[in-house]
């Protein structure tokens, strides 16, 4: 756990000035407050010593003191107001930045789709997991800096004054201190358990929402239901487990405050008249540091929270790349022809070969056709000409250029694939085209809509480009939605275009009319038309048919 959070604390350097000064701000917050109840101590010390009424004995604090006074009571609430918005400014600022750096992981990790993870478990470790560690500075770093100052500020301030009253008092409150690091071990068992749950019940309701139809069409409403009830009832067992933990934490830090009270009453006591303005000083500073530490107990539940949810997101961020970039890229080429020798791949060791030996030429403006059932392997060789998978022999080249020493970047400028799922995201037509050329100007866009055949259907709709496409592009039809995506990928600079199955789940006349706008939009491109099937719209240069792992022609 402690690498784990030493490594989150790495990965907020860059908002490092945000978090210190968050701490300072709590800090100073909260040793005013001990100066107040200082300034207090001596007040009432030294009416009881003396005998005088409290006023009396405010006046003979002296003038340095009551000049000290009112600004203290001004500077508390400011320093508390500045504390809250500095320390949650700095943790928004700080989470912000880990769930880009966990995106960014996951994208490298996840090139072909999420695969055997489940939707819900990455959704709860990019929100709930990220989420937890808010907790490792505003409930464990910033408390923990505060108490500490109080410790030290009660230490110093009645050791001068009595050496062996300091002690009574320090002790037991530094172990409160200490207590949560000491509890943290068996409450992180807890807490991975809370962060376990919670996935398994994101899973649970993400999973049959995503496919309602299938569920409804099955009956299978019930079942469903079933799973998110177990599931919620495996999150609140482990909820209270972790709560009954923080609970006796918290007990037990009650319980040590209370022993440097009463151990400061009892010094008091003992010490009789000579010992009393020293002791009821202490009482205040006790009471002072009671506020304080009255946040430690928290900290050990929150401290686990944050080192389970930091472990589960580092287990998803460090599985290895598919396809690492080279170390030493090879210079960019300047040409385009693509070219396969003698692949060999399968998708695991245990699983049988989808290329044995499969060579495959794609000159510069050339428009190949590729048929094959479903299965033999045609979004195969897709996912390896983009570095999504990598070889297990052969080679394939860019431009002459071996594409395993190219950065994965730089060869995605020069490939792109309109994939037979193509997605709309739940955003703007526009966001959605830029997404292949973020500098797109809106003449760019309105030029690859038109290419594309869907311009006149988005310039009547009254936000034209601002349209909000829906998840999935559910705001458009079948063939629009498609039609959008062919937009996309003519707006990017690639020279080479895959296009993968482009028209399936189209009825006919649509597909037809989408494979032929496909033609007359690829211009001068290089092109690999992945389909079951030619409908003669097509205008390839060449046509193969993928079997048995390799590509052999085809007259159609």
């Amino acid at each position: 756990m402690g690498r784990d959070l030493a490594r989150v604390l790495a990965l907020w350097s860059g908002r490092g000035a945000w978090l210190l000064a968050g701490v300072i701000a709590a800090v100073l917050s909260t040793l005013a407050g001990v100066a107040l109840l200082v300034l207090a101590g001596r007040v009432v010390a030294g009416a009881v010593a003396q005998g005088q009424p409290g006023a009396v004995a405010l006046a003979g604090l002296g003038l340095g003191a009551l000049l000290w006074l009112r600004p203290v009571m001004l500077f508390r609430p400011v320093a508390r107001y500045l504390e809250r918005l500095v320390t949650h400014e700095a943790t928004f600022r700080a989470l912000a930045d880990m769930r880009v750096w966990f995106f960014t992981r996951l994208a490298a990790r996840l090139p072909a789709g999420i695969g055997l993870r489940q939707a819900g478990d990455l959704l709860a470790r990019l929100v709930a997991d990220v989420e937890s560690l808010d907790g490792l500075y505003l409930r464990v770093l910033v408390p923990a800096a505060s108490a500490l100052a109080v410790v030290v500020a009660v230490a110093v301030a009645v050791g001068a004054a009595d050496p062996g009253l300091a002690a009574v008092l320090a002790l037991p409150l530094a172990a409160a201190l200490l207590l949560p690091v000491a509890l943290a071990p068996v409450a992180a068992r807890a807490g991975q358990a809370v962060a376990r749950a919670q996935g398994g019940l994101r899973s649970a309701v993400i999973d049959p929402l995503s496919g309602i139809e299938d569920t409804l069409a099955a009956n299978a409403e019930a079942r469903a239901s079933a799973r998110v009830a177990a599931e919620g009832a495996a999150l609140a067992a482990a909820q209270r487990d972790l709560a009954r933990r923080a609970a006796w934490g918290g007990a037990a830090g009650s319980l040590l405050v209370q022993v440097a009270l009463l151990g400061t009453l009892g010094w008091a006591l003992v010490a009789g008249q000579s010992g009393l303005a020293a002791g009821l000083m202490g009482v205040f500073l006790a009471i002072a540091a009671a506020e304080a530490l009255g946040l430690m107990p928290r900290a050990g539940a929150a401290l686990a929270a944050a080192g389970a949810g930091a472990r589960r997101l580092f287990d998803a961020a460090d599985t290895p790349e598919p396809v690492p970039d080279p170390v030493a890229p090879a210079a960019v080429p300047t040409g385009h022809a693509l070219r396969v020798s003698g692949l060999r791949f399968r998708w695991a060791a245990d699983r049988p070969l989808v290329f044995d030996g499969l060579d495959l030429d794609l000159p510069e403006g050339a428009r190949i056709a590729l048929l094959g059932p479903s299965g033999v392997g045609k979004s195969t060789l897709a996912a390896l000409l983009l570095k999504f998978a990598a070889p297990e022999g052969g080679r394939i080249t860019l431009g002459g250029v071996d594409i395993a020493t190219l950065p994965a970047a730089e060869l995605r400028r020069r490939v792109t694939w309109l994939t037979q799922d193509a997605r709309l995201f739940d955003d703007t037509i526009a966001a959605n085209l830029r997404l292949a050329a973020p500098d797109a100007e809106d003449a760019a866009l309105w030029a690859a809509l038109d290419r594309a055949q869907v311009g006149d259907v988005v310039r009547a709709l009254p936000d034209r480009l601002e349209t909000l496409c829906g998840e999935g592009g559910l705001r458009f039809s079948g063939g629009q939605a498609r039609r959008l995506a062919l937009a996309r990928t003519l707006l990017s600079p690639a020279s080479v275009v895959i296009l993968d199955e482009p028209a399936a789940g189209l009825d006919a006349d649509t597909e037809r009319a989408f494979l032929q706008t496909l033609d007359d939009a690829m211009g001068g491109r290089s092109v690999i038309l992945i389909q079951h099937h030619l409908l003669g719209v097509e205008h390839p240069t060449r046509i193969l048919r993928l079997a048995a792992g390799r590509a052999i022609p085809a007259a159609g």
